[in-house]
């Protein structure tokens, strides 16, 4: 199991935040789309490392077209001698169309040919195939010498995508080399509704779970101290909260027969009770959306529930020192 971690600080950190990473033993570093462009600081954390994989985690594909993601992959992998892996999300709709201005429709099969697109024009860089795609969506047919890379010697990035619902799943599964689970996910949806359709979307495209990667955060609720422990636990409640008042969300409650809670936290979050949502979190939901207890505790859980599973994970466990910490990557590597 590969063991990531975001990057943090800000962009000016960027280069230096990866290199105590890729110095602390973590396999990724990550790099998210929220308030700033999620690509910007891999392009400094590349030229500052040497080992470490360098993902977004994730960049959202919708707001750019498959022609621009696969220059800025291509930039990305030469830099890093072939670290890059592109994570790639669709977001949901009203960020697409009202935050993005950008078309949407049918995301899951949007997603597979943009995929697709992607990896038609990077064939084209790589390979010396004419580019002739033509899709539903996405139309790629003109490529000259002047706008044809020609440093070309670590090929395409690896393309990783995030999924929750099955269709999605199996997108990922045909197109991509890996996905993304939602931390919003148990067990149980993930051994049920999860990997039915990623065996699925394997099957169509001629591969095994070998060929494939899966990543999943997790939720963990830990602590050094009682006093950490509480509060890590209140926050990792709101957060399962949050999530659960998102109709998109709710199979992963159904599953459990708790279906009827997302239509409560989608009331209540109209309402702006956060506090009073974080408390709906029973004890019970919680141990099903999260390892619960010491650190030491929780990485053995979190090793007996996705270790058959999970190949790459940002799981967050508390750590006493550095010691104890490479304590912990030993542990959910073995």
């Amino acid at each position: 199991m590969k063991i990531d971690s975001g990057l943090t600080g800000s962009l000016a950190t960027a280069a230096q935040s990866a290199a105590k990473l890729e110095s602390r033993g973590f396999d990724g570093a990550l790099s998210i789309e929220t308030a700033h462009d999620p690509f910007m600081p891999l392009t400094l954390a590349a030229p500052a490392t040497e080992k470490i994989e360098l993902l977004t985690s994730i960049a959202v594909a919708f707001s750019r077209t498959p022609m621009l993601l696969a220059n800025i992959g291509h930039d990305l992998n030469s830099l890093s001698k072939g670290r890059f892996i592109m994570g790639l999300g669709s977001q949901i709709q009203p960020h697409i169309t009202k935050r993005f201005s950008m078309p949407w429709s049918d995301p899951a099969k949007r997603m597979r040919e943009f995929i697709s697109a992607m990896r038609a024009i990077w064939a084209c860089w790589y390979e010396g195939e004419p580019l002739n795609f033509r899709g539903d969506y996405y139309t790629h047919t003109l490529m000259t010498p002047m706008f044809t890379p020609t440093d070309t010697e670590h090929g395409a990035p690896r393309v990783i995508l995030a999924a929750v619902g099955p269709l999605m799943t199996e997108v990922a599964a045909e197109v991509a080399d890996g996905i993304i689970l939602h931390a919003f996910t148990t067990e149980k949806y993930l051994r049920e509704v999860t990997l039915p359709a990623i065996q699925k979307g394997l099957a169509k495209s001629g591969r095994s779970l070998d060929d494939f990667e899966i990543s999943y955060p997790g939720f963990v609720v830990t602590g050094n101290t009682e006093e950490e422990f509480r509060a890590n636990r209140q926050a990792v409640a709101k957060q399962l909260a949050f999530y659960a008042s998102t109709p998109a969300y709710k199979p992963v409650l159904a599953v459990h027969g708790w279906g009827d809670l997302q239509v409560e936290m989608n009331r209540l979050s109209k309402q702006g009770e956060w506090d009073q949502m974080g408390e709906l979190i029973t004890d019970e939901i919680l141990d099903q959306f999260a390892v619960v207890g010491n650190t030491d505790d929780a990485v053995a859980r979190f090793r007996q529930r996705f270790g058959d599973v999970v190949t790459r994970t940002t799981a967050n466990f508390a750590v006493r020192d550095e010691d104890h910490q490479q304590q912990v990557l030993n542990t959910l590597r073995s």
